[in-house]
């Protein structure tokens, strides 16, 4: 679910993806990887490892290192 608004100092279009779009990504794929959920949320793999690394911060999901990349949980 994509919701795009317009930068009113720039004018340029900005997609912002609802924090309950990566949470359901990572109900649905947990453990979830950081590509399982980008391509879920269908934003780019970077997009979606800053937003888990916040969720995380924020109490919502953890993250496990499995080989060398993270997995996400969800934990609300």
């Amino acid at each position: 679910m994509v919701k795009t608004e317009r930068d009113e100092e720039s004018g340029k279009l900005s997609e912002q993806y609802p924090d309950d779009a990566f949470l359901q990504a990572v109900k649905k794929y947990e453990p979830a990887s950081t590509m399982e959920v980008a391509d879920a949320v269908g934003c780019s793999r970077r997009n979606a490892d800053v937003r888990l690394k916040r969720l995380a911060e924020e109490g919502a999901v953890r993250s496990k290192l499995v080989g060398n990349s993270l997995t996400w949980l969800y934990i609300k």
